[in-house]
């Protein structure tokens, strides 16, 4: 699992007002769920945002990110950004108050159930 621990660090600030964040292991990185919906993740030192698919198209428009590619379908709604696109404190403020604007209307992803 290779993320930035520093970048960790800034995102647990970021949420600490947050009531119900966890952290767990994904996309070969560290994810913040919030309310049971993933949120915002690390990967290296890139933030993996999900938030409005209007909006990750705006953001896409203004450079320092990529959409988010699963077996050759881009997927609406999720972006990477890199390290300029967040490194100033209002950008990355700005970035996680999107993520936590879609996460109140964002569905949460189906429970798997256990092989018993």
């Amino acid at each position: 699992m290779a993320f930035d621990e520093s970048l960790a660090d800034r995102i647990r600030e970021a949420l600490v007002n947050q009531k119900n964040v966890t952290e767990k292991s994904m996309f070969q990185g560290l994810c913040f769920m919030v309310d049971d919906k993933m949120c915002v993740c690390i990967r290296d030192l890139e933030l993996m945002c999900r938030i409005a698919p209007e909006q990750a198209e705006a953001e896409l428009e203004k450079g320092n990110c990529r959409p988010m590619i699963h077996n050759g379908k881009t997927i609406k709604g999720y972006i990477f950004v890199d390290e300029e696109g967040y490194k100033n404190p209002k950008d990355f403020k700005r970035l996680i108050d999107l993520c936590l604007d879609f996460n109140k209307v964002a569905k949460a992803s189906k429970k798997k159930k256990k092989k018993g």
